[in-house]
């Protein structure tokens, strides 16, 4: 038996498909064969992220989802199977957050951050176990951060008024990690495979045209430079192919080696 990273055969989700990192995750997946359906709240947004992709329409679609809500996750999932008869991935990137300042979080806030990082996660992942079964076997993959590992160095954000690492960002994402350890145990007997990946700096557009800041990112790393989307997506390829059947309940830095020093 040959474990090939051909992905012909597989069904992906991928939620936040059209965002920063989620257009290269997407990509490359079709790259190796994989159908993708990208979920997601926005259609004008997600044609505006694909409108060159030759496979739009073909290997990629878009179905309507709001991770916020069971009801919508759950429509989604279901017209995903209904159109294809299986579902081999799912891959958690989407989330939302509110609140900044980590001496001014309201409540309300706190709970907004915890609920877009962490419960969205596992509504999402509660929701597509039923159609893995079916298979007895599959992926979950969810995307947690280095700052679900090690805490940020606030001190990079000094000269930049605005821009801050709140808390429960990270506290959220260390979540993420202990839901994918415990939901590896829980499945893989069933075939089934629960990993995340931990990005580091891939900061967007935007952000990138803060040059001072992004030299101190830089700094952080084994390779002295932020990380590009498509270097971030190679992972999600081998998590989602057979290559990874033996990989399950793993946190995976893709950081550039910034949790190494």
């Amino acid at each position: 038996m040959i474990y090939t990273f051909d992905l012909s055969t597989k069904v992906i989700m991928i939620t936040g498909g059209y965002g920063h990192l989620g257009v290269a995750i997407s990509r490359s997946l079709i790259h190796h064969g994989a159908t993708v359906y990208v979920l997601g709240r926005n259609r004008t947004n997600f044609d505006n992220a694909f409108r060159d992709e030759p496979e739009l329409d073909k290997k990629l679609q878009f179905s309507n989802c709001d991770v916020a809500s069971t009801a919508s996750i759950q429509n989604a999932f279901k017209e995903v199977f209904k159109r294809e008869g299986h579902i081999d991935v799912l891959i958690n990137n989407a989330f939302y957050l509110q609140g900044q300042n980590p001496f001014e979080i309201s409540d309300a806030d706190w709970s907004t951050g915890i609920d877009g990082t962490l419960n969205s996660v596992f509504r999402a992942t509660r929701e597509v176990i039923p159609y893995l079964f079916k298979n007895k076997s599959g992926r979950i993959i969810n995307v947690s951060s280095m700052y679900g590992v090690v805490a940020p160095d606030l001190s990079i954000y000094d000269d930049y008024p605005g821009m801050l690492n709140p808390p429960h960002y990270g506290v959220a994402k260390a979540g993420v990690g202990q839901l994918t350890k415990y939901y590896a145990g829980l499945l893989g007997k069933d075939g089934i495979t629960v990993n995340a990946v931990a990005p580091g700096p891939f900061p967007s557009e935007k952000v990138q045209q803060k040059s001072g800041f992004i030299e101190k990112l830089a700094e952080k790393t084994c390779v002295g430079r932020i990380g590009k989307p498509e270097e971030l997506a190679g992972i999600f390829v081998y998590l989602s192919s057979d290559a990874s059947s033996y990989t399950t309940g793993q946190i995976i830095a893709v950081d550039g080696g910034w949790t190494a020093l």
